[in-house]
């Protein structure tokens, strides 16, 4: 891909006649109506620690269920986690609050769902689930596949409470990754034993169902996608050290198959198979149109367009500057940090010279703004670690905006989340960037 940063006034001025200003709620209400008659929304983030991100994605969700009739929220969470909160939204939990309900998420970075805006989301969805007809609730599901050991976990408590042979014999084949303390069979076998388990759990599914009650139906999916996780994790995890392509592939090809299954339970269970994803832009925009495509490197927002072609919709969502909550390397604490103004290539700086406050821009082909960002520029990308001294390098990548996303969403200057969890002390000046790990 070469570099083309031409006719920026040009670009500049395009946007600026186009774009939709954000500042009331009925601004929000006209990108519900651009949505249309999509089913799969997807909404996504240039950082993992912005405020301004999740209270637009909190915003456009709750237009998406009460309007749209949306069904589901799916995030870029492992699915025991975010099924807990699941539980609490629909009300599964008698009791309980939000901020408890978000307890699982305790892998690093905890902020990235352990937050304010999260808590105030939930509470509001749980509120108005519990207010509705039980086949207009809309849950809570997580698409990653970090959660090896605990989804593993989560089968064998399924199988003790309906099957306890089954449950030894997934407990005996589990335990090649050390979680139910028995010693390994070599490692090579471990590929063979998750697949197993998977199929076993899958031929049971007649006798659960008919043994269960009201709930049996979720109680099983919650359990079979426990199992595909491990399954696909353990993919995972065997090919982290061969490279980052081969990896992260399997990791967005799990996101999209766990999508899928969302959509089909939902239809079954005859609810509206609507679901709103929530991720960062490096997954939810169409790799195909970024220097990660050309590396070879697939993505969610690729293979739903792939799979559900005019039924989606991809929305990026960018910053130029302000603060953000981010690492200084992996598995640190995390800091309220600044953000450095976007590099004088790149689509921010664009949107920032139009001089307009929060606006949502459609990139709709034959338009003067779809046309003027379809040349590659620089995009950044802000992981859980952001490390400023090597702001090119760590968190800028070539993209052809306009055929990456059908929108955009652009906040010019925002600022940092607010985590359940105690931060470090502010970091006033430039600090430290990130390599953008963990997107």
């Amino acid at each position: 891909m070469i570099n083309h940063f031409k006719n920026t006034s040009d670009a500049v001025a395009a946007v600026r006649s186009e774009a939709r200003t954000l500042e009331f709620a009925e601004d929000y209400e006209r990108i519900t109506s651009w949505i249309g008659d999509a089913s799969i929304v997807l909404l996504g983030e240039a950082s993992h620690g912005t405020h301004e991100f999740y209270e637009a994605r909190a915003h456009i969700t709750r237009l998406l269920i009460e309007n749209l009739g949306f069904s589901a929220v799916a995030i870029e969470g492992d699915w025991p986690d975010s099924y807990q909160v699941n539980n609490y939204v629909q009300a599964f939990e008698p009791t309980g609050n939000a901020a408890d309900a978000l307890g699982g998420f305790q892998r690093f970075p905890t902020w990235l769902w352990r937050n304010r805006t999260m808590v105030d989301f939930i509470s509001w969805l749980r509120a108005r689930n519990t207010a509705v007809d039980p086949v207009r609730r809309a849950g809570f599901y997580g698409l990653d596949l970090y959660s090896l050991h605990s989804s593993m976990q989560t089968v064998v408590e399924y199988l003790e409470r309906h099957d306890p042979t089954a449950a030894q014999a997934a407990r005996a084949s589990y335990a090649c990754f050390d979680q139910f303390g028995t010693e390994c069979e070599p490692y090579s076998l471990f590929d063979d034993a998750v697949a197993q388990e998977l199929v076993a759990l899958r031929e049971k599914r007649t006798a659960f169902l008919r043994q269960g009650g009201a709930t049996a139906v979720d109680e099983f999916f919650h359990a079979e996608q426990n199992a595909l996780l491990a399954r696909d994790a353990e993919r995972y995890y065997r090919t982290l050290f061969k490279g980052r392509t081969a990896s992260w592939n399997i990791r967005d090809e799990h996101m999209a198959d766990t999508l899928d299954a969302l959509i089909a339970h939902l239809r079954a269970q005859g609810k509206a198979p609507k679901v709103v994803v929530w991720a960062h832009n490096s997954h939810l925009g169409d790799a195909r149109a970024t220097e990660m495509g050309e590396k070879g490197e697939l993505n969610l927002g690729q293979l739903v367009r792939q799979r559900h072609n005019a039924q989606s919709k991809l929305i990026g969502l960018t910053t130029h500057s302000g603060t953000v909550i981010a690492a200084s390397d992996w598995g640190e604490p995390a800091e309220r940090k600044r953000v450095r103004p976007a590099l004088p290539e790149s689509y921010e700086t664009i949107f920032h010279n139009t001089g307009l406050g929060p606006f949502f821009l459609p990139l709709d082909k034959g338009t003067a703004a779809g046309e003027a960002l379809t040349p590659p520029r620089l995009e950044r990308a802000i992981g859980v670690v952001y490390r400023p001294d090597s702001e090119r390098l760590s968190h800028y990548f070539t993209a052809h905006l306009a055929q990456q996303f059908d929108a955009v969403i652009h906040f010019d200057t925002t600022n940092a989340l607010e985590p359940l969890d105690r931060l470090q002390p502010a970091v006033d000046g430039d600090v430290p960037e990130t390599f953008p790990s963990g997107l």
